[in-house]
């Protein structure tokens, strides 16, 4: 059941690629821009320096991202940070990368000259791991959409196009190699999938994932974000899917999270079974505004995610 369950997301995600893209950029504030429509969310963070993407859609539509990118700047493409494994956000590795230039310097600066082919692709050792040795479930990526940084603390610092950027891992959230980029000038956290505005929360059990490390990224970026006035505004947030959000939205989702984590939580104590506490409907409240009953990822999909999660966990 297990590598049926990860097989099923995947395919979930593979079904992005089966239209044409068409790709359409928002400036959300400072210096970053999201994309859409590559497959994940893409953001783009422009400069003097250059240009440093989180994320990079789909392998089919790289060629359509790359484009995208071109009519926000002509700059070489410097970074490229992934937020987690899934095809719909790495898929684009190999040709963004290929299209940037690394700069380099002291001792290997003679070798290799001022810049070499390729951006630095920055990403947790966690999905680095299992981007060079897949699983029987998981699409193999070729070498060179691989990491070429990989971070092993929780935090990774860096300044690029005059600001500060954090890169924060989250152990086992929507995956266990999950990373949230903040642009600390700028005021906006790119959150990859540990936060989607278009649905309930995607929990990837067979790539390491679960509800109380997904809960730690939106606790972790609440306490990142200033609102502007009554919770407005302030720190934007990028999601992996769906729209721009402010902190208002992000704390309305950490809360319907964590009531029905609990609610399923307190079946399992009881001792209810799976069909029991999907009987019991304790996404019902919340079904109008993020559930859906048709495609992959359905009300069903959800409960039974979490019910696994913290079956796993007791």
């Amino acid at each position: 059941m297990k590598n049926l369950f990860g097989g099923f997301l995947l395919a979930a995600l593979a079904a992005f690629a089966q239209a044409p893209a068409q790709l359409h950029t928002i400036h959300v504030q400072g210096n970053v821009y999201m994309i859409t429509g590559a497959g994940g969310n893409v953001t783009a963070q422009i400069g003097k320096d250059g240009i440093l993407l989180v994320d990079t859609g789909l392998a089919a539509n790289a060629d359509a991202l790359l484009a995208e990118v071109r009519k926000l700047s002509p700059g070489p493409i410097r970074y490229i940070i992934n937020t987690h494994v899934h095809p719909d956000h790495v898929g684009g590795n190999e040709k963004l990368g290929a299209a940037g230039k690394t700069v380099a310097g002291g001792n290997v600066t003679g070798d290799i000259g001022d810049a070499a082919v390729g951006a630095a692709i920055i990403a947790n050792e966690a999905l680095m791991n299992r981007m060079s040795s897949p699983g029987p479930n998981d699409p193999k990526y070729p070498s060179k959409a691989w990491p070429t940084d990989t971070y092993f603390t929780p935090r990774k610092k860096m300044f690029f196009n005059g600001e500060a950027i954090e890169i924060l891992h989250i152990p086992n959230g929507h995956t266990d190699g999950d990373s949230i980029v903040f642009f600390r000038r700028s005021d906006v956290i790119a959150m990859g999938d540990d936060f989607v505005t278009n649905g309930y929360p995607v929990i990837d059990l067979d790539r390491g994932g679960s509800i109380d490390g997904l809960l730690k990224a939106l606790n972790t970026a609440i306490d990142i974000s200033v609102p502007e006035d009554k919770q407005e505004g302030g720190t934007y947030l990028i999601p992996g899917h769906g729209r721009v959000a402010d902190q208002a939205d992000l704390v309305e989702y950490r809360d319907m999270t964590t009531i029905i984590r609990d609610r399923i939580r307190d079946g399992i104590k009881k001792g209810q079974t799976l069909a029991q506490v999907k009987a019991a409907q304790p996404t019902l409240d919340y079904d109008p505004v993020f559930g859906t009953t048709t495609g992959r990822w359905t009300n069903d999909a959800f409960i039974e995610a979490l019910y696994k999660s913290l079956s796993a966990k007791k």
